[in-house]
């Protein structure tokens, strides 16, 4: 409980997020293991003035939600309820929500759940200022000068940045100034950009207290913050009569070539491990089984592509791949150019990013009595 009033904090969480591009709502995307969801929820969770959580969401994630708040164990979570077509109308669902199961709330907070780093200071400044005035908006100044555009859109006028600033949440307001806004604005057919708009719109004031840069809402993926990942990868193939030699999706000249399921790329192979290895998704054995006669003499190079898919649906971007190739036969400085433009193409990458050598065991070991051959692949992702 806040001094005398009890809060109730509403995480708007049911947008679709396509302006993100991502195959599910930015707010269940993962960052740094953990679901954007979840990081937004336990900002609030942890705070000791606030009572109750209700958690608005896409209907089609109502259960992944619920699932998300019981494993976390959240105590706070009071109701993960369906949104609407609009943000106003999703809140709007909530209030209803907070009023038939906790009556007694005087204050609310509203609070987008892609915001997952809002901080503390911030949450407890809303809170205290809508409790001296009835209405609160966290905000940050415009650092950016700023530009109107004229009426015909073909020119701009300059305006002076100190009298605008920069909207973020949480936006706290009295529960009975929410519920009289709302519902003046659902008679009347207003729509406003967001909370603190509908109320002022009302005939309300609303009052500025300083947010935080940090407090960024995630909308397109240049928002998300970024992580770097390295991986390596190590693959071996001995020799075999009647096989065809080929390294990096190119068929080498030889006597022999290497003995496996598919076509035995091993350098290819080392890469897919290093890929794979980075973005925490299991290697080749797992996705491309030797036991599965569908990858029976498979080109390793559309196998690397699958991989390449499966890092973009987890929204990694390759920084550089470095191979070493260990043999002591044949010398692959002649075809390294040719590997290269082939791997890169695979994976829609700048040849620049890829970089292939070779060694010798100086004669020493398997490769160096020309039993088979050995590659380790070094890779960088991000996203």
């Amino acid at each position: 409980m806040y001094k005398n009033s009890k809060v109730a904090v509403i995480i708007a969480a049911a947008g679709q997020g396509k302006r993100l591009g991502a195959p599910v709502p930015k707010q269940y995307l993962k960052i740094g293991g953990e679901y954007v969801i979840a990081k937004t929820i336990r900002a609030f969770e942890d705070i000791d003035e606030v009572d109750y959580i209700f958690v608005v969401t896409n209907d089609d994630y109502r259960k992944l939600c619920a699932e998300i708040a019981e494993s976390r164990g959240f105590s706070k979570v009071e109701g993960i309820v369906a949104g609407g077509s609009r943000r106003q109308d999703s809140v709007f669902n909530a209030i209803q929500e907070i009023n038939a199961k906790k009556p007694g709330v005087s204050l609310v907070l509203i609070h987008d759940g892609a915001r997952p780093f809002v901080g503390k200071d911030v949450i407890l400044n809303v809170l205290e200022e809508t409790e001296n005035t009835g209405a609160a908006v966290a905000c940050v100044a415009m650092k950016n000068s700023v530009r109107r555009m004229g009426p015909d859109s073909s020119s701009s006028t300059s305006v002076d940045r100190s009298d605008y600033y920069s909207v973020q949440t949480p936006q706290g307001f009295r529960k009975s100034m929410l519920i009289e806004a709302y519902d003046k604005a659902f008679d009347e057919g207003f729509a406003g950009t967001d909370d603190a708009s509908i109320v002022e719109w009302a005939g309300n004031e609303i009052s500025i207290v300083d947010g935080d840069y940090g407090n960024i809402k995630i909308t397109t993926k240049e928002d998300l913050p970024m992580e770097n990942r390295v991986g390596t990868g190590f693959d071996v193939h001995q020799f075999a009569e009647d096989r065809k030699l080929m390294l990096g999706g190119v068929e080498i000249p030889h006597d022999r070539g290497l003995l496996g399921h598919s076509d035995a790329d091993v350098l290819v192979h080392a890469v897919m491990d290093a890929l794979l290895g980075a973005a925490a998704l299991g290697d080749i054995g797992k996705h491309f089984p030797d036991s599965d006669e569908e990858f029976k003499d498979a080109d390793s190079l559309k196998l690397l592509e699958k991989v390449g898919k499966m890092l973009e649906e987890n929204f990694y971007s390759i920084g550089n791949i470095d191979v070493t190739l260990i043999a002591q036969r044949p010398k692959i400085s002649p075809y390294i150019d040719e590997m290269r433009d082939n791997i890169s193409a695979v994976l829609g990458i700048d040849r620049t990013r890829v970089n292939i050598k070779g060694t010798t065991t100086e004669k020493l070991g398997f490769t160096g009595r020309e039993e088979g051959i050995a590659c380790e692949a070094v890779c960088s992702i991000y996203r």
